[in-house]
C-alpha cells in the first residue's frame, strides 16, 4: 500500500482522532485471544516530523476484530515511566493509518498495537520506537539597527523552508529575565520588523521564531541588541531678567546636539504649577513681553533634535520678574488758598522723575469729573479757581523714565464753602513748586479738610 505524505496525513489527523472516543476501552483483566492477528506495519509504516509521528499497518482481514487499541509511553509521564499506557482507540478493522500529533520535538516515543474483538483482545504488536525530529531552525542571519528613537528594527534573511508562513519576534529588555511575543511578521518573504513605544537610551535584546503554516514552532534566532537614542542633553547657564520693564528676557549656553532643531519655552505662574508651552526658539534667548508691572513667571527650556526628542527641563525652572512700579508718593497737605487749593506731597522713590496728580471734583450727589495732570516734576501742585461749594479729591502718582506709574498715594479732600467770593487768602510769599523734604506722615487713606480759618464770617 502506498504510503500518505506527511503533510497530508498532519492535515487529517484531527478528522481521524474526532472520529474516535474513548469507549470501548481496554480491560483490566481482559480475555486474551491469542488467534487474534496482530498489527504489522508496512514497509515504510513509519513517519516522523517534529511534533508527530505516523503509523501504517496492513489490512486487517478478520472479521472478529472490531478495532484497535493504542498505547504510547511518554517520556515526560512521571508516573510508571516505563510502562505504555492506554492512548486511544480505533473503532474499525479496516482503518490502516494513525497519526499522533502531541508530540514533542527532538524526543522520543514508545508506541504498540493491540486489536479486539467483542469479547477478547489479542496480543501486542512489536514495540514501535520513535524519535520526532529536532525543532525546525530559525532565521540563519538576523541584524539590528541601533540608536533609533524610541524604536528599533531588526532584519533577517528569508527563511528557506516553504512550510514557514509567520516569524514571530521576541523582545526582552536588559532589566528582564525573559523573552517576551511583541510582534509578528506574516510570509516567508518578509523579512524586517520595527518596534516602537521604547524607552530612550534603552538596551534591547530581540530574537526571531519561525512558525509553520502547521504551527511549528522553530527554535530562536541569535540575539541581537540595539539601544535606542539618546534624549538631547539639558540645556546650562540659564539666566533670566527680574527687573526690565513689562518684558523677561531668558538666555542660555547654546546646544552642541548634532541633529539640533530648535529649543522650547514653556512658563507658569508657580513653580510646581502646569507648564505651558509659549514658544519655539532656535537662538539660545528668549523676550517675553509680559505687558504687566512686578509680574513673575517660571520659565522651562528644553532642546529638540530633528527626531522629535526632547531633553529633560523639569529640573531646571528659573524665575523671571518685571520691574516692579515705583513706590507711591506720601500725601502731606492740601489748602485753600482763596479760589486755589495747593497740594504737598513727599518722593518716596528715586526712580521717580515725574508726578501725576489725580483731581476728582464731585458737584451734588452723583456728579463727579475727573481729570489727571501729568509732567509735573516737583512735589506740590496748584489747583486755581476751584468751585464754591464743592468736594476735590486728590491722589498722586510717581513716573519712572520708562512711563510706569505707581499706585496711587493717600488719598485727600477738600471741601469748598458755598460762598460764590471765596475770601482772599492772607498775603503770603508767591506760591512755587517745590520739593518738600520733611518727615514722612503716617498714611491715612482720607484726610478733610474744612478749611474754616480761611472763610469770613463775620456777617454771622
Amino acid at each position: 500500500m502506498k504510503f500518505w505524505i506527511l503533510s497530508t496525513l498532519s492535515t487529517v489527523s484531527l478528522l481521524i482522532l474526532s472520529g474516535c472516543t474513548s469507549q470501548p476501552l481496554p480491560a483490566k483483566d481482559a480475555k486474551i485471544d491469542k488467534t487474534l492477528p496482530k498489527i504489522e506495519l508496512t514497509k515504510h509504516g513509519v513517519i516522523v516530523d517534529m511534533k508527530s509521528a505516523a503509523f501504517e499497518w496492513k489490512s486487517i482481514l478478520d472479521p472478529r476484530v472490531k478495532g484497535i487499541y493504542v498505547y504510547r509511553k511518554d517520556p515526560q509521564t512521571k508516573e510508571n515511566p516505563t510502562e505504555l499506557e492506554y492512548l486511544t482507540t480505533l473503532k474499525s478493522r479496516f482503518k490502516t493509518h494513525f497519526v499522533d500529533t502531541s508530540l514533542q520535538p527532538n524526543t522520543q516515543y514508545v508506541y504498540k498495537f493491540r486489536l479486539f474483538s467483542n469479547d477478547a483482545e489479542g496480543l501486542d504488536s512489536k514495540k514501535i520506537v520513535v524519535t520526532t525530529l529536532p525543532p525546525l531552525p530559525s532565521v540563519s542571519w538576523i541584524h539590528s539597527i541601533t540608536g533609533m528613537p524610541r524604536s528599533a528594527k531588526i532584519i533577517w534573511r528569508p527563511h528557506i523552508n516553504e512550510r514557514v508562513e509567520t516569524y514571530i519576534i521576541e523582545r526582552k529588555a536588559l532589566d528582564e529575565e525573559e523573552f517576551k511575543e511583541v510582534g509578528s511578521v506574516k510570509g516567508r518573504l518578509n523579512a524586517e520588523y520595527i518596534d516602537g513605544d521604547l524607552d530612550d537610551n534603552h538596551i534591547y535584546f530581540y530574537r526571531v521564531r519561525v512558525k509553520t503554516f502547521d504551527d511549528i514552532l522553530s527554535k530562536p534566532s541569535e540575539v541581537v541588541k540595539i539601544v535606542t537614542k539618546a534624549l538631547p542633553k539639558s540645556i546650562t547657564n540659564i539666566r533670566v531678567s527680574k527687573n526690565l520693564p513689562r518684558k523677561i528676557e531668558l538666555s542660555w549656553s547654546a546646544s552642541k546636539q548634532e541633529d539640533f532643531s530648535h529649543y522650547n519655552i514653556y512658563r507658569s505662574e508657580s513653580l510646581d504649577g502646569g507648564y505651558d508651552l509659549i514658544a519655539k526658539v532656535t537662538t539660545n534667548s528668549y523676550v517675553d513681553n509680559v505687558n504687566e508691572d512686578g509680574k513673575s513667571y517660571f520659565y522651562r527650556v528644553s532642546v529638540v533634535d530633528k527626531d522629535d526628542l526632547e531633553s529633560v527641563s523639569d529640573q531646571h525652572s528659573v524665575q523671571g520678574k518685571t520691574l516692579i512700579r515705583p513706590k507711591a508718593p506720601d500725601m502731606l497737605s492740601a489748602k485753600l488758598l482763596g479760589k486755589d487749593i495747593k497740594i504737598v506731597w513727599s518722593k518716596t522713590d528715586a526712580r521717580a522723575l515725574s508726578f501725576v496728580v489725580e483731581q476728582r471734583h464731585k458737584e451734588g450727589w452723583f456728579d463727579e469729573k475727573v481729570e489727571e495732570f501729568s509732567g509735573i516734576k516737583g512735589t506740590s501742585y496748584l489747583a486755581k479757581n476751584v468751585a464754591p461749594d464743592s468736594t476735590y479729591t486728590y491722589r498722586v502718582y510717581s513716573v519712572d523714565k520708562n512711563g510706569i506709574r505707581s499706585e496711587p498715594s493717600n488719598e485727600v479732600k477738600v471741601v469748598t464753602p458755598e460762598s460764590t467770593e471765596l475770601q482772599a487768602p492772607p498775603p503770603q510769599k508767591p506760591l512755587e513748586e517745590d520739593t518738600v523734604d520733611t518727615t514722612l506722615k503716617e498714611e491715612h487713606k482720607e484726610d478733610v479738610i474744612a478749611p474754616a480759618e480761611d472763610l469770613d464770617v463775620s456777617g454771622l
